[in-house]
């Protein structure tokens, strides 16, 4: 295998045939040893982490495949640690995507004058674009079209799937006596189709038990039933 991308919490390797390994590592994102799934660096290492995070991968690609949710996931081997994924042509270097159904982290950094923490904020969608260099700038949908890093039709479908891939895991995670306050979700294209891609993990959500923060490897413990 090749690898073509060394990244914060995974390595990608070329398969050939339109499909790509995803091996993950045991590093979140994070600042000054805290967890935080909107930062743009490794924050720390938690040991199992890697496997714990493809596992609940699986089980939220399993989730919102079922649901007619399009993605880019094949197959893993929670064994080595790795996910066989199609191909996916990102928009533009990257673009995240967030989803946020309360207030916290950079949000309230952004806009506490105006809104207290936890406050409802009703599946507010919001872009950025992945450039570490440039602390992952907020862009809006004028800039995605101006830019030629998406078009009105693709942002209009993002959004609302978005929405809909959000409350189909907010509604898994109530199942179990959590509640989703925000998710970071990635798309791409396979052809002319636009798929979910990278991971749906822990390290991609803040998740709270009775307004308390469920620390990433507690929460693929709480999802999978494990504890």
């Amino acid at each position: 295998m090749e690898r073509v991308y060394l990244g914060k919490t995974k390595d990608v390797y070329a398969l050939g045939g339109g499909q790509f390994l995803l091996r993950f590592k045991d590093e979140v994102t994070g600042e000054n040893g805290v967890f935080d799934p909107g930062a743009n660096t490794v924050g720390l290492t938690i040991d199992g982490m890697g496997r714990a995070n493809l596992a609940m991968s699986v089980y939220n690609f399993k989730l919102l495949n079922g649901a007619g949710v399009p993605t880019h996931f094949l197959d893993a081997d929670l064994g080595e640690g790795s996910m066989t994924v199609l191909s996916a042509r990102p928009f533009g270097k990257g673009v995240e995507v967030i989803c946020r159904k309360r207030a916290v982290g950079s949000f309230i950094r952004r806009y506490g004058a105006y809104l207290a923490p936890g406050a409802p904020l009703f599946d507010y969608v919001e872009f950025t674009l992945k450039d570490d260099k440039r602390g992952d700038p907020l862009i809006n949908n004028d800039g995605l079209i101006a830019l030629r890093i998406m078009d009105a039709g693709q942002i209009e479908w993002v959004s609302r799937e978005t929405r809909r891939i959000t409350n189909l895991i907010a509604d898994d995670l109530a199942s179990k006596g959590l509640e989703l306050y925000d998710i970071k979700l990635e798309f791409g294209q396979v052809g002319g189709d636009i798929v979910l891609m990278d991971e749906i993990s822990s390290g991609n959500m803040r998740v709270m038990d009775e307004g308390r923060p469920v620390e990433p490897l507690a929460l693929v413990r709480r999802v999978l039933g494990e504890a």
